[in-house]
């Protein structure tokens, strides 16, 4: 009896009808994630589509069928549905937190109150997409020190568990006494090579863990942020300007899009990336209620620098504080870019000598005893 008879045999009606495969569920759905270069795509294609005149609802089921990233076209599905039952475009993304930001809802609320959603979603994605830029630039400066330092471990970790042990047991036969550094490299390669091994290891994969979640608590935000902003060697500054960077670009997009100051406020400084950023928005909030220019309570916070608030003062005595705000965002991501390109020159050959001294250190500690080598035969 074929599948179509049975349902209609219970009264359904039958509109179509597709094969499951067996296994063909991806058990690693749930941790895939919308990329945001997924997300910029999808906003410009709904911008353009909206421009030319097609209704809502009718670009959602063009966009849902488009879409390769699974994940996004399951959330579409559920937006357009949303929107079919009558919810606002904004209310039905709003349900989505995880794939459309704060940013991204109030933006396109506020296109459809002022008539001019396509403006907003063109707005929105060249948001993201100075965005991910930036995240490109930061990820360039650090990736290569991070790869190059944990190459040194796993090659220390090589030396120590495979190669010291065999230098050791040469000198146990020899006797004598060795130098400390050569003691200190088997006492090391002692523990890694026992049992407790396992525990260092797993120790310390177990503590990155563990800080990487406590980061984003909000208390590891109040620890950390701040003193990322102090890290030596312009690391901290970047950090720094990445911040001030994306607190304009996003306070300036907001408002122009027509999102009320106070409201935009509250939304930049939740996606500003940095506690310290956030704290200042924040508290500035209330003064700015009061009446306050949006400058003057910001003179007072030490994450501001002076040449921000003068150029936000200047935008709202001419009436211009969007496009104030857009130079100030241009101006830190060219210094962003500066700043990378000469940290990057700065990182290598201090790499180089970070990575010598810890591979050197462990080859000068098992060669010391060769210099007495003789004294020890005899």
């Amino acid at each position: 009896m074929s599948v179509a008879t049975a349902l209609r045999q219970q009264g359904l009606l039958v509109i179509d009808i597709k094969e499951q495969g067996v296994g063909q569920k991806d058990i690693l759905e749930p941790f895939k994630k919308v990329k945001l270069a997924d997300l910029v795509v999808f906003t410009r294609q709904f911008a353009t589509m909206i421009n030319a005149g097609l209704p809502i609802v009718r670009c959602l089921y063009v966009l849902t069928e488009q879409t390769d990233n699974k994940k996004l076209k399951d959330v579409l599905e559920d937006v357009r549905k949303d929107v079919e039952a009558g919810l606002a475009l904004s209310e039905a993304l709003d349900k989505h937190p995880k794939i459309f930001s704060k940013l991204y809802t109030e933006m396109v609320r506020a296109g459809e109150i002022g008539g001019i959603l396509d403006e907003v979603l063109l707005r929105i994605a060249q948001q993201l997409e100075n965005d991910q830029e930036l995240r490109r630039k930061v990820k360039s400066a650090m990736t290569y020190p991070i790869v190059v330092l944990v190459l040194a471990i796993l090659a220390a970790s090589f030396m120590l568990i495979f190669i010291v042990p065999i230098f050791a047991k040469m000198f146990e036969d020899l006797g004598g006494d060795l130098p400390l550094p050569t003691r200190v490299a088997m006492g090391l390669s002692g523990i890694l090579t026992s049992i407790f091994g396992v525990f260092v290891y797993a120790g310390l994969i177990g503590g990155v863990v563990f800080f990487l979640r406590w980061r984003k608590t909000e208390n590891g935000r109040k620890v950390v942020d701040p003193a990322m902003l102090k890290i030596p060697a312009k690391i901290g500054d970047i950090i720094h300007k990445v911040a001030l960077a994306r607190f304009a670009r996003t306070l300036g997009t907001l408002s122009a899009a027509g999102v009320p100051i106070l409201q935009a406020l509250e939304i930049t400084a939740t996606s500003s990336g940095n506690w310290v950023i956030e704290k200042a928005l924040l508290k500035s909030r209330q003064a700015i209620r009061e009446g306050l220019p949006i400058y003057q309570p910001l003179e007072e916070e030490a994450a501001f620098p002076p040449m921000v608030t003068r150029m936000i003062a200047v935008g709202e005595e001419t009436g211009d504080i969007d496009g104030m705000l857009t130079k100030i965002a241009e101006f830190y991501e060219s210094e962003v870019d500066a700043a990378v390109k000469a940290l990057t020159s700065i990182i290598e050959p201090l790499m180089i000598v970070v990575v010598g001294g810890i591979v050197g250190g462990i080859i000068v500690a098992m060669y010391l005893p060769m210099f007495k080598i003789f004294e020890l035969i005899e």
